[in-house]
């Protein structure tokens, strides 16, 4: 599929960008956009797995959105925290997490200044939904990653995914649409391209549309940003497979131990 080169800079775009997004029109809809059951299916327990792989108790939810990932593992028996920057989706949070009689910590939390908005430390920390690439500036990814690790216990583990931006850049968008946002009838794709950031439309049955823009972050500088930070014993999942073809994978999944 071909893609849309687009001009937006770098220069134009802060990390905070995702604050006006997040719009409370689009946050209501976002779970039609992600459908949990689907989304469920799709990662087939995947994070309980890997959770329960390295004996991980106390887990913090960095990039709740509306919850999914916190209420799925508190179900699983995990004790949570979630958190999220944006105001919007802790509110989101809060309602389904008493929709699905589950009850955790929601609380708003810039990654940047994490340690104070929490307490104590955690086994393990999960940053999913591409969260983490709406950090634009360097500064705040370097930054956001030592919070992190502090926020961590030693031998914690540090869980992030992230889009496949290699294939994205080098390749064009092609998604199989599997895992990660499968709600009927709503599309998600990006409508510019570019090295310094990618603007990503969300199309919904009633004719809505709603955008994000993220950082394309390639594979490898993400991992040297793990390692620069301290984590080590670093592995990538693709599509939630550890045996998987980067030109093919929709979605990263990066798991690093604190050192």
């Amino acid at each position: 599929m071909a893609d849309a080169r687009g001009q937006a800079t770098q220069d134009e775009i802060t990390s905070d960008q995702y604050l006006e997004e997040y719009k409370p029109s689009f946050v209501d809809k976002w779970d039609e956009l992600i459908n949990w059951e689907g989304r469920e299916k799709g990662e087939d327990g995947f994070f309980t797995k890997l959770l329960n792989e390295y004996g991980c108790k106390r887990v913090l939810d960095a990039a709740t959105g509306t919850g999914f990932h916190a209420v799925m593992l508190k179900r699983d028996g995990f004790d949570v925290v979630a958190a999220d920057g944006a105001e919007e989706m802790i509110r989101k949070t809060k309602e389904n997490a008493a929709a699905w009689n589950t009850e955790f910590p929601a609380i708003v939390a810039d990654w940047r200044e994490l340690s104070a908005s929490i307490d104590g430390q955690f086994d393990a920390i999960v940053c999913l939904g591409n969260a983490f690439t709406h950090l634009f500036d360097e500064d705040d990814r370097v930054k956001t990653l030592a919070e992190f690790r502090r926020a961590l216990r030693p031998g914690g583990i540090l869980v992030i995914d992230q889009r496949n931006y290699d294939s994205i850049l080098d390749q064009g968008f092609n998604s199989k649409h599997s895992y990660y946002y499968v709600g009927k009838e709503v599309d998600a794709r990006p409508i510019e391209i570019d090295d310094n950031a990618v603007k990503f439309e969300y199309s919904f049955p009633d004719g809505s549309k709603h955008h994000l823009t993220m950082f394309p972050i390639r594979a490898s500088k993400m991992t040297a940003l793990l390692k620069d930070a301290g984590f080590k014993d670093l592995k990538t999942y693709g599509d939630f497979k550890a045996d998987y073809d980067p030109n093919d994978a929709d979605f990263l999944v990066h798991v690093a131990v604190a050192g």
